[in-house]
């Protein structure tokens, strides 16, 4: 009777517990929802989600602590999130989605920009240290655990000294603009290989 209650009220609830917690996955592009922070390099973790809901014709919502879109793939619901926390409190939209949809932290996957890789190079990891980046930081702090995976997609150094924090909030030049699609794809594909295949099987294909 309640199931039957929440869905004359409009909840999706009752159709969510039905789901196998096993293929139930959040992917989250962290970046600055601003607008001033369009087309910048710490932005490129919302390029890559907006490139897999559109893969899949997945419709953006406004919702509570960020952007989401609902997409499948293989059998599994892909919750695709783009906090509106900005970046610094990117672990506080993490974590609510997490709990609302309990989804183990195994299938959550974190896409983060990274200076520490060349322009277009990507790298999964099933866990690790925030390597300096603002955002993996607040998520570890939040949900208590660096063991949670994330793919860190390579924007350079291509910086002076002192300069770090321009470049990163820079917008892309027109040689980054002509790899970027390319760069994009790849990462999208490794988003959904994880979730088709699992970390292991996908650090082996594209941590190359």
């Amino acid at each position: 009777m309640k199931n039957f209650i929440k869905r004359l009220l409009g909840y999706s609830s009752a159709v969510e517990d039905t789901i196998d917690p096993e293929m139930k996955y959040l992917v989250v592009g962290l970046g600055n929802m601003h607008p001033d922070y369009d087309a910048t390099r710490h932005n490129i973790g919302f390029e890559v989600v907006d490139l897999m809901a559109q893969n899949k014709e997945g419709k953006w919502k406004n919702d509570t602590l960020g952007d989401i879109a609902l997409i499948k793939h293989k059998g599994r619901q892909i919750h695709l999130l783009k906090p509106s926390t900005y970046m610094n409190r990117s672990g506080k939209a993490v974590n609510y989605w997490m709990t609302k949809h309990k989804i183990k932290i195994e299938n959550v996957l974190i896409i983060v920009d990274d200076l520490n890789l060349d322009f277009g190079k990507i790298r999964l990891r099933a866990k690790g240290a925030a390597g300096g980046h603002n955002g993996l930081k607040d998520i570890e702090q939040v949900l208590g655990t660096s063991k949670y995976p994330r793919l860190k997609v390579g924007i350079g150094d291509d910086f002076k000294k002192g300069r770090q924090v321009d470049f990163v909030l820079g917008k892309w030049t027109d040689k980054e603009l002509d790899g970027l699609g390319e760069v994009l794809s790849k990462s999208a594909e490794a988003a959904m290989s994880f979730v088709a295949i699992g970390a292991a099987h996908t650090m082996n294909q594209y941590n190359k």
